[in-house]
């Protein structure tokens, strides 16, 4: 019975792998939902992210991410923001355009 316990949490594990932000590095298993052409994290244009004393605010417009149909301005808290494996600014957006689940920044160096 336990050996059947090990075999499906293995099974399951393996169906929530992350897919690859488009430079190869993977997204985390958490963050992400469907593949590279479905998913919902996606990189976004530096343009659209600015840094403040409140944390990140990013501002997408439709084409800025495959699931945004309208204008979003998002207040995320620095601590929250996640690293970046290419230098990118990325968000995942999950159950919908409307939630940021996870958002990965650049390394600031000071």
């Amino acid at each position: 019975m336990r050996s059947i316990l090990v075999c499906m949490m293995i099974a399951f594990a393996s169906c929530a792998e992350a897919h690859d932000a488009p430079s190869g590095w993977s997204y985390e298993p958490f963050c992400c939902n469907g593949d590279n052409e479905t998913g919902d994290c996606q990189m976004i244009p530096p343009k659209s992210v600015a840094v403040t004393p409140q944390g990140y605010r990013v501002t997408l417009l439709p084409g800025d991410h495959r699931l945004v149909t309208h204008a979003h301005i998002f207040l995320l808290p620095m601590g929250k923001a996640m690293r970046s494996g290419d230098g990118d600014y990325h968000l995942c957006l999950f159950p919908n355009e409307d939630t940021p689940r996870c958002f990965y920044a650049p390394q600031m160096g000071y």
